[in-house]
C-alpha cells in the first residue's frame, strides 16, 4: 500500500494500491494541515503531524483506533516524521534539531542533535525493512520486470501486478506491451 496525506480542499490521510487504485480516506475530519506521515509496519499504524492543529495523532491501517500522541504549539514547528521502536522521531524547523518523541504517551520530548538545515527524518535499520520475498514485479527469464515493457506497478497485493507505459504510450491488448 502507499499511504499519503492530502490538505487541498478536503484534508485527508489516504491509502492505495501501489498502482494507484483503490484509493481509500482513512482519516477524513478533525484533520486541517497533515504534513508528515510516519507508518509503524510491525503494528500498522500510521502517525501524521497536523502543523494546523497542532498535533501528533494516529490510527490504524484502516483508520480506526484514533489517538492523539501529543498537542500543543510546539508542533507547528516541526517537518518530517519517523517511527521506530517506542518513539517518534522529528525535526524542529526552527533550529533544525532532531527531536525523540515518546509514541505512546508523548513525553519524553528529548533534543538529540542539531543539524545546520533538515526538513525530513528517515530511520535505517535492518528490523525497519521488511523480509525480501518474490513478488509480481521480479524481472522475468529476460530481466522484464513483472514481464511488462515500461512499467510494472504492484497491486492489491504483492502478488499482482498492473502494466503501464510511459507518456506517449498505450498498453497493448496483452495487458504487458506498450506501443
Amino acid at each position: 500500500k502507499l499511504f499519503f496525506t492530502d490538505y487541498g480542499n478536503a484534508a485527508k490521510v489516504e491509502r492505495c494500491d501501489m498502482d494507484g487504485m483503490n484509493r481509500t480516506w482513512i482519516v477524513d475530519s478533525k484533520i486541517e494541515q497533515p504534513t508528515a506521515l510516519a507508518l509503524d509496519l510491525i503494528n500498522k499504524y500510521v502517525y501524521w503531524l497536523d502543523i494546523y492543529l497542532e498535533s501528533v495523532e494516529v490510527v490504524d491501517y484502516q483508520g480506526r483506533r484514533r489517538q492523539t500522541i501529543t498537542k500543543g504549539r510546539q508542533i507547528r514547528h516541526l517537518c518530517g516524521l519517523a517511527v521506530f521502536e517506542n518513539y517518534l522521531y522529528t525535526i524542529n524547523s526552527d533550529n533544525f534539531s532532531i527531536l525523540r518523541i515518546n509514541r505512546y504517551n508523548g513525553t519524553d520530548v528529548q533534543a538529540l542533535a542539531r543539524l545546520d538545515n533538515a526538513k525530513e527524518i528517515r530511520v535505517y535499520q535492518k528490523r525497519t525493512q521488511a523480509a525480501g520475498r518474490s513478488h509480481a514485479c521480479e524481472g522475468d527469464a529476460h530481466g522484464v520486470p513483472g514481464g511488462c515493457s515500461h512499467l510494472c506497478l504492484l497491486s492489491s497485493s504483492y502478488k499482482a501486478r498492473t502494466c503501464r507505459c510511459r507518456t506517449g504510450f498505450i498498453l497493448g491488448s496483452d495487458g504487458r506491451s506498450c506501443k
